[in-house]
C-alpha cells in the first residue's frame, strides 16, 4: 500500500476499500484510534446492558488511543470507509466534519468547522481546512496549505491561502 500523497490515483472516491483500515500488529496507533470511533458507531443505536457496556469500552479505548496519537477525532464524526491516518499525531477533525472514503490524512491536519471531504482526498503534513468548505473527490491538499475556498475535485491546491496549483480549476497563481 502507498503512503506517499497522491501515489495512488487508481483507488476509488466512491467505493470504501476496508482493508486500509484493518489493524496491522501490536502497535499501530492510527488504525486503533479509528476503529474505536467504528466500534462505538456501531452500537451507538443499540440497546441493552451489552451493547451500553460496549460503548463505554469503546469510549475509554478512542480516549486511551486519542491520547496517544495526541489527535481529536470525535466519536460521531461522519468518517468514509477506508480512511488513512498515516502518521496519526496531532490530527483534529470537528466533530461536523465528513470524510469520503479512502482519504489520507497525515500528521497535524486540522480540519475546523463543517469541512466536507470527497473520496479519496489526500491531505498533507499540517494543512488547515476552515469551514465551511467542500473538497472534490481525488483532490490533494499539500503540506502546510491552509484551505479557505472550496476545492474542486481532481485539483491539487498549496500555499497560505492555499491556490490551485495543478488539475481541473482556475489555477490563481501570484505574478513574479
Amino acid at each position: 500500500m502507498s503512503e506517499t500523497v497522491g501515489d495512488d490515483a487508481n483507488v476509488s472516491a466512491a467505493v470504501a476499500d476496508w482493508g486500509r483500515e484493518e489493524v496491522q500488529g501490536v502497535w499501530d496507533p492510527g488504525r486503533k484510534l479509528l476503529r474505536a470511533v467504528r466500534r462505538y458507531q456501531r452500537l451507538r443505536g443499540k440497546r441493552g446492558p451489552w451493547a451500553r457496556l460496549m460503548r463505554k469500552y469503546w469510549v475509554l479505548n478512542h480516549w486511551f488511543w486519542s491520547l496517544v496519537t495526541q489527535s481529536e477525532i470525535h466519536l460521531n464524526t461522519e468518517i468514509g470507509g477506508g480512511l488513512r491516518l498515516t502518521h496519526p499525531t496531532g490530527i483534529i477533525i470537528h466533530p461536523d466534519a465528513r470524510i469520503g472514503p479512502n482519504c489520507m490524512i497525515f500528521q497535524q491536519v486540522t480540519l475546523a468547522g463543517p469541512v466536507v471531504l470527497g473520496g479519496h482526498v489526500d491531505v498533507g503534513a499540517g494543512a488547515k481546512l476552515i469551514a465551511p468548505l467542500t473538497v472534490g473527490d481525488h483532490a490533494v491538499i499539500g503540506a502546510n496549505a491552509v484551505v479557505t475556498r472550496d476545492v474542486p475535485p481532481g485539483a491539487t491546491v498549496a500555499g497560505i491561502p492555499a491556490k490551485v496549483i495543478s488539475g481541473p480549476g482556475p489555477a490563481e497563481r501570484t505574478p513574479g
